[in-house]
């Protein structure tokens, strides 16, 4: 540097000048070289504006307006300069572009533009982090990877949201899809996940009470316990029916759900009396099913029966429930059973007491639930003897009181001089010659004369 004793000072910076002297309206002018945004431009003198000319293609200087002939044009090049080290104390506005290819250590960044990192971004080193926040539109909302807790945590309305298939947790792929997940939300007590026919994962809630999981091997569902069918429900008292029919008809469920459960009380009629005895009492059949399999099943009820002149009392007639073709036409009769099958524990009983499955107590029909639909009898009440027969002497044979069947009539053979009487059904003819009462109550033998009449049988159904 001329001028200059000592070492030469750094930093450095140089200067180019270009005089020219124009021309009649004169505005381009060629120089020796310059750095754009590193030029002076001074005409007379005068230093020009930025929007007075254009220096942007680094040899050229255009003025926006035509020189005078004479006039003096001076251009002036800054040439840059290099800092080894230094401070900068105050502020520094750099217009351009800054190219640093060391370590750049900056305490405090305020950046108000867009940045775009062409490398990989790390912040802290291993063992000392730092707290990184990300924040939203919506107040409070942001999304911060707290350092002391190792934790990246969302907060307010901050949220994530990742494409069906592309979450992984440790090396496993989630393969369900957001719906599916939904479905965990507030699941029902007792609810449980399976897949459907689909495919898809759906919710099965809980059965009723008293239910059991049950498959087809295909798919689950809920059925009653017990080999998949309701335990049986005993009407709560015998002697009140839901209907009571004396006349054949066909039976109609009516407003009864296909599953709903019916109990079906046949009575034969009583047979009627002879002349020196009685006319026994009509046989009882119970039958339990659902209101779907009595749907349409015709009935018709044994007529009364009358007496005979002879020794012997007539037979009854027969009550019968016949099922709809639908449910195999199968007829139902109640059947004369000997008193030693007509009794608690015998497996016979089955024949007239059927489609039993389980029972309670206080009903006098007690069993536990059972897929074959067999009824274990309990303790017969108290006074009685039988319970779907009444056919012999009463007392002569045996005690012909019934629960279910009607009662033997009247007779005095053998000393017996007695009847038998029915819990739920009719009573036998209570003397000589007497009538049996409905429904199905045997008529009393008459003395040497023509017995009394049988009672007419009877269905009564009970809605369960």
């Amino acid at each position: 540097m001329a001028g200059y004793l000592g070492a030469q000072p750094v930093p450095q910076a140089t200067e180019v000048r270009n005089t020219y002297t124009a021309t009649a309206s004169q505005t381009s002018f060629a120089t020796s070289g310059y750095t754009p945004n590193f030029v002076s431009v001074y005409l007379n003198g005068v230093h020009l504006a930025p929007a007075d000319y254009t220096a942007t293609n680094g040899s050229d200087v255009v003025l926006a307006s035509g020189a005078a002939v004479n006039d003096t044009v001076e251009v002036v090049a800054f040439g840059t300069f290099e800092r080894d080290s230094g401070t900068f104390t105050g502020n520094v506005t750099v217009a351009g572009n800054i190219d640093v290819d060391g370590t750049t250590n900056l305490d405090v960044v305020d950046i108000d533009g867009a940045v775009q990192l062409d490398a990989t971004l790390t912040v802290g080193a291993n063992d000392q982090g730092y707290d990184v926040i990300l924040y939203g539109d919506t107040a409070s909302a942001n999304v911060t990877w707290d350092t002391s807790a190792d934790d990246l945590i969302f907060n307010g309305a901050a949220g994530l949201i990742v494409p069906d298939g592309k979450l992984t947790l440790a090396s496993t792929a989630v393969t369900s899809t957001a719906a599916e997940l939904n479905t965990l939300d507030a699941l029902s007590r007792g609810s449980i996940l399976y897949g459907n026919a689909s495919a898809a994962t759906t919710v099965l809630t809980k059965g009723a009470a008293d239910t059991v999981l049950t498959s087809d091997g295909t798919d689950i569902s809920w059925a009653a316990a017990g080999g998949g069918t309701a335990a049986a429900v005993f009407p709560s008292d015998w002697a009140s029916s839901t209907n009571n029919y004396t006349s054949s008809g066909t039976w109609s469920k009516g407003d009864l759900a296909d599953a709903d459960y019916v109990w079906f009380y046949l009575v034969n009629s009583g047979g009627g009396g002879g002349n020196a005895r009685p006319g026994y009492g009509g046989n009882a059949m119970l039958l339990y099913g659902t209101a779907a399999t009595f749907n349409g099943a015709a009935y018709t009820i044994g007529a009364a029966k009358a007496g005979a002149s002879s020794t012997g009392g007539t037979t009854q007639n027969p009550t019968t429930v016949t099922l709809s073709s639908g449910n195999g036409s199968l007829a139902f009769t109640p059947t004369d059973l000997v008193h030693g099958s007509d009794t608690s524990g015998s497996s016979a009983l089955q024949t007239n007491i059927r489609s039993i499955h389980g029972g309670v107590a206080g009903t006098h029909l007690v069993g536990a639930p059972a897929a074959s639909y067999a009824i274990n009898t309990g303790t017969l009440p108290t006074n009685y003897g039988l319970w779907t027969v009444s056919s012999g002497i009463q007392t002569y044979s045996g005690d012909l009181d019934a629960v279910f069947a009607g009662g033997a009539g009247y007779s005095n053979f053998g000393s017996s001089d007695a009847s038998a009487v029915s819990l739920f059904a009719g009573n036998g003819g209570a003397s000589d010659g007497a009538a049996g009462t409905a429904p199905g109550g045997g008529g009393g033998e008459t003395s040497g004369g023509t017995g009394a009449s049988g009672a007419a049988g009877s269905l009564r159904v009970y809605h369960v």
